[in-house]
């Protein structure tokens, strides 16, 4: 099954052709992961599959609908993003974060309810961060500053959910926290997960589907052992690299090389 797709999607700003006449299909309850190049385009894809940004031509679709023709707080209720580098009101608590997440179903006759308070504490529950919940964002972790907002998402409750590079600026420790976390929740509740990564190797252990843009478009797609080569390397990030097996978990492993440090015999 097909959670999102696009249909000849081309992408501007002002004169500049960010994504020309793109089709590709997101499988359903499923990891996807995009990868490529800085200024390759990832980004700008991402935030238009959530209608942050409106396409010189094409169409993008959710569950076979078309997002331009939805109610923007329906929209809200089936899809939720997580742009790059939030930033939290100072002093807002993890609690109060997470709240905002229930805002697509509210209304001026349905206020705060008691589903929207069992979302919220299950957001945090899913998080690990109900302990937390009191305390104000901006005194937290890196991490755990970006579980609070995974759990703002959380509390949307929408059956698919886009990140944009969630590990950014995170430590190693922190970036297996985050990834973990997204793998669990597409694992145990069948969420759609979407997201921007500049790690290879993270992704190619994490994503069950790989997109690599180049050129405006997809160069490769498809299950990370079957893509991600060591000529997709060199094309889509102009590095030499070897690829080899992953020793502990068996998928591909990017090994870049360098002109500056001399290799072991093989």
């Amino acid at each position: 099954m097909i959670a999102l797709e696009t249909k000849k999607l081309t992408l501007t700003y002002g004169e500049k052709q960010i994504i020309h006449n793109l089709d590709i299909e997101l499988p359903k309850g499923k990891i996807t992961v995009f990868v490529g190049s800085n200024g390759c385009g990832k980004s700008t894809l991402l935030r238009s599959l959530a209608r942050l940004m409106k396409p010189s031509n094409g169409a993008i679709m959710l569950d076979g609908k078309k997002i331009s023709s939805m109610v923007t707080k329906e929209l809200a209720k089936q899809l939720a993003i997580l742009p790059q580098g939030p930033i939290t009101p100072e002093g807002m608590t993890v609690f109060q974060l997470v709240k905002q997440g229930r805002y697509p179903h509210q209304s001026w006759l349905q206020q705060w309810s008691k589903k929207d308070e069992q979302q919220v504490q299950m957001a945090l529950a899913s998080t690990h961060l109900t302990e937390y919940a009191d305390q104000a964002v901006d005194s937290l972790s890196g991490g755990q500053r970006q579980r609070a907002w995974i759990a703002m998402t959380l509390a949307q409750n929408t059956d698919t959910i886009l990140l944009d590079e969630p590990t950014t600026f995170l430590d190693m420790t922190h970036q297996i926290e985050i990834l973990d976390l997204l793998a669990q929740l597409n694992q145990k509740e069948q969420r759609t997960i979407v997201m921007v990564l500049h790690d290879l190797n993270m992704a190619c252990r994490y994503a069950d589907h790989i997109v690599a843009i180049k050129d405006q478009g997809v160069y490769e797609q498809g299950d990370p052992k079957a893509v991600i080569t060591e000529r997709l390397v060199h094309d889509v990030f102009h590095l030499e690299s070897k690829i080899v097996q992953d020793p502990v978990y068996g998928f591909p492993m990017c090994i870049p090389y360098s002109n500056n440090r001399p290799r072991a015999r093989e």
